[in-house]
């Protein structure tokens, strides 16, 4: 975290009750409402709080733009003497990627999958004509050195799928960095990223901003991570902030309820229960993709009826294609998957209906998961007319009692799926799956894109369901914290081999192996010093994954 007085700086952004509307339901909302944001020069600024809050439309604004449905109703966006509200779009555009530079969450969809990544680094400098093309790449590949990427001299040359998560997101901050500005917008940077890449994005981003002196506002809704980045924090809440302090003091003594309330989430944690017969055995599993080198090694996991065990490794640990293998979209090679003691036929195609129906899966991205032409009842109602030949008023019936089982209503029934909110969505992909009756439920990192009230709300529906139909569940997830309060075993995986398994308490306890040492140790702590500290004691090696 930075340590410079921002009293003894000059602003270099100032927002005066910037009053910014949605549009929904074929009329305007207010989403910002009438909020003050200064920032300094230098500084960096944590914008936190829940699904909603206003965050992204607020970092947005800070560029002067709004999103498709939205508009900048009224207020100040003074952005080094520019008034940025009013300002015409191509004077804006002069700014943008030049002094003002934005960092999306999802690197993968930021690049152009057809271009090499050094194209896409340099294009902003060298059509700003700020610098040549050589001095631009010659540049890109210094940039490359100092955010701590693999072979920085030639990793331009590779195109985005052949990078991992982490050295894409760190690409994609090289290419924010390029033209040096200003101005940094980072809107959840790392949240998709595993605890290990994490701490070496968080590490280079701010490595680079130190360098360079550059202002930044860092969004996100992990408390731990915006402790380790920002100078002040700002918590919104509903378009509103709720509170603004330094850092230290924020973290320390929260003014706000809303603000303590963030601090005392993810209390919950499960208390294992006794261990029951096996509903479902990996045994000896080796997959591979094509004619590929073997992505799975020899992979054994047992799920107790009724329990919950945990799949937690870095990704490519092989958290997801164990869960391919299960679900029959990827045979494997060499092992067997047994449900309730019998064989399961390795390819989807060869599995009778009831077997389908008996193990059901919930994907991290309810975005992508869900049609978004279709109602919520649709959507629901697919898998009981599919699975149970539940039609007419009967659907409808049935729909409802599980809107009501994920603690919503009836009027979500006629819903689109942009009409809900992150966690709302996900809802009602967990109903999706319980509607067609399973007994296991393979959970692949359903809550790592949530912030972390939603995630708590979550963890507690799932619990809640599996305590009433005794729902089995496989949790893919790369997030201790979840692991803790969901867990009755844990399976830890490394490069496609389980390096340690057992119940929850027994791998919390030391002595560790050491990949599952790194896990815990990699893990934000609530303290602003903690990533200097992990960093200086060397526990977690920057080894540009």
């Amino acid at each position: 975290m930075n340590t410079n007085n921002s009293n003894n700086k000059e602003v270099l952004l100032q927002i005066k009750d910037l009053h910014i509307d949605g549009f929904s339901d074929n009329k305007w909302h207010d989403i910002i409402k009438g909020v003050d944001l200064t920032l300094h020069k230098g500084e960096v600024l944590g914008l936190i709080g829940e699904s909603g809050a206003g965050k992204s439309t607020l970092g947005l604004a800070a560029m002067g733009f709004a999103r498709p449905g939205c508009r900048l109703k009224s207020g100040s966006i003074v952005f080094d003497g520019q008034e940025l509200m009013g300002m015409k779009e191509r004077n804006k555009r002069e700014l943008w990627g030049t002094r003002i530079a934005y960092v999306a969450q999802s690197a993968a969809a930021a690049f152009n999958p057809a271009f090499r990544l050094m194209d896409q680094t340099i294009e902003s400098g060298v059509r700003s004509n700020t610098m040549s093309e050589a001095d631009a790449k010659k540049d890109a590949r210094d940039l490359f050195e100092a955010l701590q990427l693999p072979d920085p001299q030639n990793i331009g040359d590779r195109y985005p799928h052949q990078v991992s998560g982490g050295q894409l997101q760190r690409v994609m901050t090289a290419m924010a960095m390029s033209s040096r500005p200003d101005l940094i917008i980072f809107d959840e940077p790392t949240t998709a990223l595993d605890v290990t890449t994490q701490v070496n994005v968080l590490a280079a981003i701010r490595k680079v901003v130190r360098q360079f002196n550059t202002a930044a506002i860092y969004i996100t809704h992990d408390l731990a991570v915006v402790a380790q980045m920002a100078d002040v924090i700002k918590v919104l809440r509903y378009g509103e902030t709720m509170e603004e302090a330094d850092t230290r003091k924020m973290l320390s003594h929260p003014e706000h309820p809303y603000t303590k309330s963030l601090w005392a989430v993810r209390s919950i944690e499960k208390t294992p229960e006794p261990k029951t017969e096996n509903v479902l055995e990996i045994k000896n599993v080796t997959a591979a993709y094509g004619r590929g080198e073997n992505v799975l090694h020899d992979v054994s996991i047992n799920l107790p009826r009724g329990r919950t065990v945990a799949i937690v490794g870095e990704s490519g640990s092989g958290k997801s294609t164990a869960a391919r293998v299960v679900t029959g979209l990827l045979p494997p090679s060499q092992g067997s998957v047994l449900f309730n003691g019998e064989a399961l036929p390795a390819k989807l195609s060869g599995r009778s209906v009831d077997q389908l129906r008996r193990i059901q899966m919930i994907y991290q991205s309810a975005d992508t998961a869900m049609n978004p032409r279709h109602k919520v009842r649709d959507i629901i109602g697919r898998p009981l007319a599919f699975y149970h030949d539940v039609s007419g008023a009967e659907l409808d019936k049935r729909v409802e009692e599980l809107l009501n089982m994920i603690e919503l209503d009836a009027s979500y029934m006629d819903r689109f799926p942009g009409e809900l909110s992150g966690g709302q969505k996900q809802r009602i992909c967990i109903a999706r799956a319980i509607a067609a009756d399973p007994e296991v439920v393979i959970c692949d990192e359903v809550t790592s894109a949530l912030d972390q009230i939603v995630q708590e709300g979550i963890l507690k529906l799932l619990l809640k369901l599996q305590k009433e139909l005794n729902i089995s569940y496989l949790f893919i997830t790369h997030d201790i914290a979840t692991v803790k309060a969901i867990s009755d075993e844990i399976v830890v995986m490394y490069q496609g081999k389980v390096v340690e398994q057992g119940v929850k308490a027994d791998i919390f306890s030391p002595p560790y192996p050491e990949y599952t040492e790194l896990l815990l140790a990699s893990v934000p702590e609530m303290d602003p010093d903690w990533l200097d500290k992990v960093l200086d004691a060397d526990k977690i090696p920057l080894d540009a994954s």
